[in-house]
C-alpha cells in the first residue's frame, strides 16, 4: 500500500470504530463486516469484494500495535500534507518525514529511494512492500490474515434409538481414513454436527476447515419427535375410554408404564409421563401418550344386540352441533 493512502484513508471511519477502540472490540467489527462482504457469501459481487479488500486493509493496519501507533502519528502530524513526485515545496516527503526526528528539510534522492523512506518506521526491517507498513499478507487475495481451510461434508444415517441416546460411531475421511464421531444425545433428523479441525488444510497455513455431519434419522415404527419429547398414540376400546381404565404404554427402549385412562376420554387426549422422553444438554422430556379410541371392525350378534340397546339409552345429544355452529361462522 503507498504511503499516500495512510493520508486519505480513514482506516477508523472504514471499520466504523472510533480511534481508541479496543483490541477485542475492534477484531469483533472486522470478523463481523468480513462475514458480510466476503467474496465467498457474495459471489460476482464486485462491490462487495472491493469493501472487503477495504475492511480488510484497515484491519491489518489497526490490528498491528506498531503499524496503529505509525499510522496514528502520521494522521496527526500529516493533516492536510501531500505527497509530491519529487518532493520539493511544502507538502514534499521531508515536510511530513521530517517531524520523526530525521531533520528538517532533508531530501530523499534516488539513491535512497523508498525502502530509506520507510525503513524510517522499521528501523531497517524490511521496506516498503514487506508487509510492515500497511501491506496485508495471507487471506484472500492477500487480505485479511490467514483463511480458514475448506469444509468437507459427509452424511450418516442413524436408527431412531442411537439418535435418541447418542453414540459414537465410525466416518470415512476423504483419504480412507476412518476415524471416530461421537453424535450427542437427542440429535434430530437433519441436524448437523461439525467437527472443528478436520476438514482441508489451510492454503496460506491458518486454521484447517471443519467436517460437517449431516445426520439422517430412520423413523422409528411406533415413536415420534416433537421436541425434546416423544410421542405415542396409544389405542383404547371404547368401553375403556367411555368407562375408564388402567392401560400400559411403551417406552423407548425401556419398561411400559402404567396410565390411568379417566372416564369418558376422548380420541386425541394427551397423557403426559415425566420425563421419559429425550434426554440432552438442554434438558429432558416428557413421553406424550395420545389417545385413540379403537372401533371395532367385527362384531358379533351378541355384541351388535348390545349396542343397539346401549344406542336406545345414549344421550339425546348430538357430538357434532358444536362443529356445525363453529363452520357457520
Amino acid at each position: 500500500m503507498a504511503s499516500q493512502d495512510w493520508f486519505d484513508k480513514d482506516f477508523y471511519k472504514t471499520l466504523g470504530v472510533s480511534k481508541d477502540v479496543t483490541d477485542a472490540e475492534l477484531k469483533k467489527t472486522y470478523r463481523k463486516l468480513a462475514r458480510k462482504y466476503h467474496p465467498d457469501s457474495n459471489p460476482g459481487d464486485d462491490a462487495a469484494e472491493s469493501k472487503f479488500k477495504e475492511i480488510s486493509e484497515a484491519y491489518s493496519v489497526l490490528s498491528d500495535k506498531e503499524q496503529r501507533e505509525e499510522y496514528d502519528q502520521i494522521r496527526a502530524m500529516g493533516s492536510g500534507a501531500r505527497f509530491s513526485a519529487g518532493g520539493q515545496g511544502a507538502g514534499g516527503f521531508e515536510d511530513v518525514f521530517s517531524r520523526f526526528g530525521q531533520g528538517g528539510g532533508q531530501r530523499f534522492q534516488a539513491a535512497g529511494g523508498f525502502e530509506d523512506i520507510f525503513s524510517m518506521f522499521n528501523q531497517g526491517g524490511g521496506g516498503f512492500g514487506s508487509g510492515r507498513f500497511g501491506e496485508p499478507s495471507g487471506g484472500y487475495r492477500g487480505y485479511g490474515g490467514p483463511t480458514k481451510g475448506a469444509d468437507v461434508t459427509a452424511r450418516t444415517t442413524l436408527d431412531f434409538l442411537t439418535a435418541v441416546r447418542g453414540e459414537t460411531i465410525s466416518l470415512q475421511g476423504e483419504d480412507g481414513t476412518p476415524f471416530k464421531v461421537k453424535i450427542p444425545a437427542g440429535v434430530a433428523d437433519g441436524q448437523k454436527v461439525r467437527l472443528r479441525g478436520r476438514g482441508r488444510p489451510s492454503p496460506d497455513g491458518g486454521e484447517r476447515g471443519d467436517i460437517v455431519v449431516s445426520v439422517t434419522v430412520r423413523p422409528h415404527p411406533v415413536f415420534t419427535r416433537d421436541g425434546l419429547n416423544l410421542r405415542v398414540t396409544v389405542p383404547v376400546t371404547f368401553s375403556e375410554a367411555a368407562l375408564g381404565a388402567t392401560i400400559e404404554v411403551p417406552t423407548l427402549g425401556g419398561d411400559p408404564v402404567r396410565l390411568r385412562v379417566a372416564p369418558g376420554t376422548p380420541s386425541g387426549r394427551v397423557l403426559r409421563v415425566k420425563g421419559r422422553g429425550v434426554e440432552s444438554k438442554k434438558g429432558t422430556g416428557d413421553l406424550l401418550a395420545e389417545v385413540q379410541v379403537a372401533v371395532p371392525s367385527h362384531l358379533d350378534d351378541a355384541a351388535r344386540d348390545a349396542l343397539r340397546r346401549f344406542q336406545e339409552l345414549e344421550p339425546e345429544e348430538n357430538p357434532r352441533a358444536d362443529l356445525m355452529a363453529k363452520a357457520r361462522g
